[in-house]
């Protein structure tokens, strides 16, 4: 069923920026869910859901099909191998491809916001992505199955981290991905600073 964009801010609305418990604590005095609000869930599908995007993930649903998960689990193997060795040609085939570029922009243009970013077909395979990811399939994670498991205008904020490198907090946003009509092909995340986003939060008196 076609769904206009304002369907989908309602859905988004009502979903779940629904996070674990643990989002209830405060960043200079500011919630993830009073920061990653609906405005700011309709901004990251303002430029998350282009056609750069969506005709790569729609190109990638054509051309597997539903893969057995024998297969699924067999690219997830091989991606996982390939980090720790220089011969990577399924890393490299996503990192060089056209989405991949264009989430490395966003992620380098937003200084420190998003630390990564990335995308997925509708069987939880990567599409693209802004850097290098644990593994090549999410279908068994939250974080699909809270978005694209779900359906249509599903948003799923996870739980604040403590990112020891950095001393910075985290949480990821998960939205499910739509095309230009709004059906449901896949999902995205998007790894938000909170530490950073507070911060602007604070600069400019919000």
């Amino acid at each position: 069923m076609k769904r206009t964009r304002g369907a989908l801010t309602a859905l988004a609305m009502t979903a779940a920026l629904a996070a674990p418990a643990q989002a209830e604590m405060k960043f200079m005095g500011l919630t993830a869910e009073e920061m990653i609000d609906a405005a700011f869930v309709e901004d990251v599908r303002g430029w998350i859901e282009t056609p750069v995007v969506q005709i790569a993930v729609a190109n990638q649903n054509a051309r597997r099909g539903d893969l057995p998960q024998e297969e699924i689990d067999r690219l997830d193997a091989q991606w996982r191998a390939e980090r720790g060795t220089d011969d990577q040609p399924l890393i490299t085939s996503v990192l060089s491809n056209p989405v991949s570029s264009y989430l490395t922009r966003i992620q380098a243009n937003s200084l420190g916001l998003f630390p990564e970013i990335f995308v997925t077909d509708s069987q939880g395979l990567n599409v693209g992505q802004s850097v290098v990811t644990g593994d090549y399939w999410q279908g068994d994670e939250a974080k699909f199955q809270k978005t694209y498991g779900v359906g249509p205008g599903a948003v799923f904020l996870d739980a604040p981290e403590l990112n020891e490198a950095t001393k910075s907090w985290r949480s990821q946003l998960n939205l499910t991905l739509h095309d230009e009509t709004g059906l449901a092909i896949g999902h995205a995340t998007v790894e938000v600073n909170l530490t950073e986003l507070a911060r602007r939060h604070r600069f400019l008196g919000n």
